[in-house]
């Protein structure tokens, strides 16, 4: 096992383990995350989320991860979230492909891809099947984690 597989998974096991601290060691202080939602996240902006998301999440997200491979700079996973979604409380099991660069051993780069389309039908119903497939619906999702995640750092949160 390479040291980042090892990170990857130290990084998987804190998400599970609600521990956005441990989560965040794992990155580099210059660290771009993007994701279907919140889109493009880079260094603070990216430990918040994870920390919000944690919080938010209650302690009642369960992440399982597998098909973790890493060499000295790329690496990739494959992990699943399960969860009641905050907003309207709506089970959710995303499955979503992870990819992601390596600097000085920490993450530099983490791309998550899932399809947004079966997040918004499992986290909406009726209404997130009906247009979570449109780029205006999927554009206010973006924007609503964005204000979320905004509202969260002005809360002063560093846990």
């Amino acid at each position: 096992m390479t040291a980042n597989e090892k990170t990857i998974i130290k990084f998987y096991t804190a998400f599970n383990n609600g521990d956005a601290s441990i989560m965040c060691e794992c990155y580099h202080p210059k660290i771009q995350f993007r994701d279907p939602v919140f889109n493009l996240l880079k260094d603070e902006d990216a430990f918040q989320m994870w920390k919000m998301l944690i919080k938010n999440g209650k302690g009642n997200i369960k992440i399982e991860f597998s098909d973790v491979k890493a060499d000295e700079y790329i690496g990739s996973a494959r992990w699943i979230a399960t969860y009641n979604f905050s907003k309207t409380n709506r089970k959710v099991v995303n499955k979503i492909k992870a990819q992601f660069q390596f600097k000085d051993g920490l993450i530099i780069k983490h791309t998550d891809d899932f399809d947004i389309w079966k997040w918004s039908k499992q986290a909406f119903g009726i209404k997130g099947y009906l247009f979570g497939w449109t780029g205006y619906f999927q554009k206010k999702i973006q924007q609503q984690a964005l204000l979320s995640l905004k509202k969260y750092k002005e809360t002063k949160h560093t846990n």
